[in-house]
């Protein structure tokens, strides 16, 4: 879940890119004029036909995005098979913004001006999110967000003007400040079952990681007894390791949550299980989420934690979970990786559904006219997806149309489980390992411990 941005061992960062406000200023003009000829062509997004059409945007050469792009595309098959939107037929336009900001205001721009879609899903890297979406809001096409887990970029838009962003959503995963939550409720976890006291956090330097290096010490302490004794920044163009593992361990760090999305995840794991560090490898490693991560790392993942939306695809968390699973490897498990849908891929699904619902209940997808009508469906609607149970927070609201968090009956995040590579035979499995309520196996610590 999480989480989000950037990805697996494949990715090459570029999540640091600064989009320049001219840039989107130029970009925004253009768009005004061509949203005024759309509307002169009539029809829906000016499309002018019965097809209904969804813009897909995700890095697709990457793990993460051809997961999400394949798994969007199971849902237009579902909705067609069960006879479209509102009697339209569905259709998937997938772009790859290629983890870029310049280049997603690029792709996006096509998505809306020439192909005229209806509807806008995906966005993995936050600063990409973040460079389209004062242009997406001008366009007024509903986006609805499955990747990218930043807070203020919903937050703050929709404070300062809610009108003019209110086509925005953010369907899954929940945002990195409620991830902070769930994390430090699991770490009062992990110290009811080893005693473990002392924490580090180690986090890229990115604007996903935010909330991990804002918010999390506090709440952490806030549990008697527990201490964050270390804490450092990495640079995503980080490749050694060791300096950031050597000073956990010098803190006498037991647990070390790391939250990291570049490629050089890989190269952490390794250099943490060859040294055996004394201390747990837990958080949130968006490549750790990839199912082809054991290979990866030739079963050094053994014993690592990763949050992810969905679970990895290995437990039933709503009726619908597992049938997801099961037709994404049908149609897709002999194909390049990943071999199952990854988190933004669990949002997307659910994101395309959650959209069509909301549209038969507003009875109208031509957001051109009815924008409010459709706004209304989306924040009324209580949608049970393959993830969990999608529902959205109100416009004055602390996180105004984001994603709202699912609590057990202990007040325990429950949308944010955690799942942790074991052992199994010669190779690796990945199991959930929390809350209690989803987990399929015990949480197992590192046999050196």
């Amino acid at each position: 879940m999480t989480n989000e941005d950037n990805n697996t061992a494949e990715y090459n960062s570029t999540g640091n890119e600064t989009v320049g406000r001219r840039t989107f200023l130029a970009a925004t003009g253009a768009a005004t004029v061509t949203t005024s000829l759309a509307g002169c062509l009539g029809g829906i997004s000016g499309g002018g036909d019965d097809v209904f059409r969804i813009g897909h945007l995700g890095p697709t050469e990457l793990e993460m995005g051809r997961g999400a792009e394949r798994s969007a595309q199971l849902a237009v098959d579902e909705l067609n098979d069960n006879g479209g939107i509102l009697g339209q037929d569905v259709e998937l336009l997938s772009e790859d913004t290629g983890g870029a900001p310049t280049e997603g205001e690029r792709v996006t721009e096509n998505l809306i001006q020439q192909d005229n879609v209806d509807l806008l899903v995906g966005t993995f890297v936050s600063e990409v999110t973040q460079g389209i979406i004062d242009f997406v809001a001008e366009m007024d096409v509903p986006f609805l967000i499955t990747g990218s887990a930043d807070p203020d970029t919903i937050t703050e838009n929709h404070g300062e003007d809610y009108d003019h962003y209110k086509n925005v959503f953010r369907t899954g995963p929940i945002n990195s400040d409620l991830q902070a939550e769930g994390m430090a409720g699991y770490a009062t976890y992990l110290n009811e079952e080893y005693g473990w006291e002392n924490f580090s956090i180690l986090a890229d330097d990115a604007a996903w990681t935010t909330s991990f290096r804002d918010i999390l010490p506090t709440q952490i302490e806030e549990t008697d007894g527990l201490s964050v004794v270390h804490e450092d920044r990495m640079s995503v163009e980080t490749d050694n390791f060791t300096p950031f593992l050597d000073a956990a361990d010098s803190a006498d760090a037991d647990v070390v949550f790391r939250f990291i999305a570049h490629g050089g995840a890989a190269a952490f794991t390794s250099t943490w299980a060859q040294n055996e560090y004394p201390f747990a490898l837990e958080g949130v490693s968006v490549p750790g989420m990839s199912p082809e991560f054991w290979d990866a790392t030739e079963g050094a993942c053994l014993y690592e934690t990763t949050s992810q939306s969905g679970a990895g695809g290995v437990a039933p968390l709503t009726e619908r979970s597992m049938d997801f699973v099961d037709a994404y490897e049908a149609e897709y498990g002999d194909e390049e990786p990943p071999s199952k849908p990854m988190y933004m891929g669990f949002n997307s699904y659910d994101a395309v559904l959650f959209y069509a619902e909301a549209a038969e209940a507003a009875d109208t997808v031509d957001y051109e006219s009815d924008l409010d009508a459709i706004v209304d469906a989306m924040l009324d609607l209580e949608f049970t997806g393959a993830a969990g149970s999608v529902s959205l927070y109100g416009p004055d609201s602390e996180y105004p149309h984001d994603v709202r968090e699912t609590r057990t009956e202990d007040g325990i995040i429950s949308n944010f489980p955690i799942t942790q590579w074991q052992p199994d035979g010669d190779d690796g499995v990945v199991e959930c390992v929390y809350p209690q309520a989803d987990a399929t196996a015990d949480h197992v610590e590192p046999e050196w411990l």
